[in-house]
């Protein structure tokens, strides 16, 4: 892995794909030991969950669903402090069990602002289960119950996560240079 650079930012290697992978299979082995027989819904997070969401769905091995939902709130490498749904949900959840995925949670702004309206529909149950976890940025409570990573209050892009739009398509995570 070597430097990237996505518009006028320089990123450094963070995490190479093995260890995304490695850990996204031991994610996919906890979800489905704990909802045998519950028939979850996979709720993922666009724009920047759809890679995440589709490694980690192709080794569920339960009987599942999977539903995408768009909410936003970052503008370059910061949020914009206003959370916008895009695309909703078309699925009725009450009753169902919802595992929401989420690329990276650091403010938890969006899921702050959006939980209250799923649990609005009576869903069974909400876990949710993030890739990246920036517990130094948390702002909201919001409690994740499924973390593949721990990483510090930096900005990183690539596997789904963008600056800007780009640099989504990149296999491995790449973090700002300091």
């Amino acid at each position: 892995m070597s430097t990237i650079q996505v518009l006028d930012k320089t990123f450094v290697p963070y995490l190479e794909e093995a260890a995304i992978q490695a850990k996204i299979t031991a994610l996919a082995a906890q979800l489905n030991k704990d909802y045998e027989g519950k028939r979850p819904l996979f709720l993922s997070i666009l724009n920047g969950s759809f890679l995440f969401t589709a490694d980690l769905f192709k080794q569920i091995t339960i009987e599942a669903e999977v539903s995408f939902i768009k909410l936003a709130s970052y503008k370059g490498t910061s949020s914009t402090g206003n959370v916008i749904t895009a695309i909703g949900l078309d699925t009725n959840v009450k009753d169902r069990h919802i595992i929401i995925l989420e690329d990276i949670i650091d403010t938890g702004k969006t899921l702050h602002h959006y939980l209250p309206q799923l649990d609005s529909m009576q869903p069974a149950s909400v876990k949710i289960a993030v890739l990246l976890d920036k517990k130094e940025a948390l702002q909201y409570p919001v409690k994740i119950d499924y973390a593949c990573f721990e990483i510090p209050n930096k900005f990183v892009v690539g596997y789904g996560l963008d600056y800007d739009g780009l640099g989504r398509n990149s296999k491995d995570i790449y973090q700002l240079q300091a």
